[in-house]
């Protein structure tokens, strides 16, 4: 039986506050810094905001098996309008199918805040005539993923340069898209013809 860590509130709470710690002993003053200061505080305030919602289970609903983790356009390689290479494999694992198919349409389709539902609801109907998935299946893989965003801190770990320019994109506009989205995106991957 696979079982996921769901992480708790307190421990994404503590781990907030560390990484603000950082930011203001580290900060180099920059508009970055004074950004990442302002998410951080932001994401401590939407974690007690929708701490109710977490997944209460740690086994994930549905079928799981070996994925790559990382399926995004950044990751897929292309010549002359065929895919050539697949690369970035460390993320390589087993993990239940939804999540994998949630994520990969979070990175896809969410920009800037929004969700291209449409574009959303095609690519998971493609999913699913591959991988079959119940609908309570993707319904758990969104909330797992978003309580994920919700309560990671990737883009800020210890040591990393506030200066840095790697997935600027992702880092500050993560903690904004999915709270205010779970509810929308989570049609958009159950309809039953998707």
């Amino acid at each position: 039986m696979l079982t996921a860590d769901v992480t708790t509130p307190e421990q994404a709470v503590e781990k907030s506050e560390r990484l603000s710690a950082a930011v203001e002993n580290k900060g180099t003053g920059s508009a970055f810094g004074a950004a990442a200061s302002a998410a951080l505080e932001q994401r401590r305030v939407l974690i007690g905001k929708h701490a109710d919602r977490r997944p209460q289970d740690a086994v994930p609903v549905g079928r799981h098996g070996w994925t790559h983790g990382d399926v995004q356009y950044r990751n897929l390689l292309w010549k002359e309008g065929e895919l050539a290479a697949v690369l970035d494999w460390d993320r390589v694992g087993v993990r239940p199918y939804a999540e994998e198919g949630v994520r990969t349409a979070q990175v896809q389709f969410g920009v800037d805040g929004v969700f291209d539902l449409a574009r959303v609801a095609a690519f998971v109907c493609g999913y699913r005539s591959v991988v079959p998935l119940e609908a309570a299946a993707l319904s758990d893989g969104v909330r797992r993923l978003w309580w994920k965003r919700m309560t990671d801190f990737w883009q800020l770990p210890p040591g990393r340069p506030l200066r840095s320019r790697s997935c600027r994109e992702v880092k500050i506009g993560s903690a904004e898209l999915w709270p205010a989205s779970c509810q929308s995106v989570r049609p958009g991957t159950t309809r039953p013809d998707s």
